[in-house]
């Protein structure tokens, strides 16, 4: 997925992703640390339908009301058992949340004026085909076995439910093929950081 410089039309594009479990955090933070600006679409959509947004009102009026907490909060819960295996309701959500949450990463891009590049972590890029006009790629990538020990232990899921967990995304082989860069997650955090450092230098190349 790669597309040409702009520059002189503001910071580049760097698009952040990876399966989960695969350490996409821990790579965002390596970033963070550079003093890149970091922009993760997943507290995005969080802010995005908190009470009195509008993101909120839509879902609950296309899936009731049984979506809100007592509190007046998306009960994130019951909204994810409605969607889960069901296709046409996913669908429906993606449409009432991937624009709102695009426009408002193109505001915080906007507002980042003079950084060379800016990194949007988006878990589900491949899947959802969001910013497609990226200047750059990253996955981060482990094996699938890796993830799967790493679900386990996080999540303290089973085999067969982080299985499951696994089989809803994209595979390892659609993620690699669309990456620019790829960052290898499966030995210590030091090394991480050191092929977050490499990246970061190839971009700034970029940005001369």
């Amino acid at each position: 997925m790669q597309h040409s410089d702009q520059q002189g039309q503001g910071p580049l594009l760097v698009v952040l992703t990876g399966g989960v479990a695969s350490g996409k955090t821990t790579a965002s933070d390596c970033f963070a640390r550079l003093g890149v600006e970091v922009i993760d679409t997943d507290l995005i959509a969080r802010e995005i339908v908190e009470p009195g947004k509008p993101a909120l009102a839509d879902i609950v009026a296309h899936f009731g009301s049984d979506v809100l907490s007592g509190e007046g909060t998306l009960n994130r819960h019951v909204l994810r058992e409605k969607v889960f295996s069901h296709e046409e309701s996913r669908k429906q959500l993606e449409a009432l949340l991937h624009p709102r949450i695009e426009a408002r990463v193109r505001e915080r891009i906007a507002e980042a004026g003079g950084q060379p590049y800016v990194v949007v972590v988006v878990p589900l890029l491949v899947e959802t085909g969001l910013f497609s006009d990226a200047d750059c790629v990253i996955v981060v990538d482990v094996p699938e076995d890796e993830q799967l020990r790493r679900l386990r232990k996080r999540d303290g899921v089973d085999t067969e439910h982080a299985r499951a967990m696994l089989a809803a995304q994209a595979s390892r082989q659609e993620r690699l093929a669309a990456a620019d860069e790829v960052l290898d997650n499966t030995a210590t955090p030091q090394e991480l950081e050191k092929a977050v450092r490499h990246v970061h230098l190839k971009l700034l190349e970029r940005t001369d």
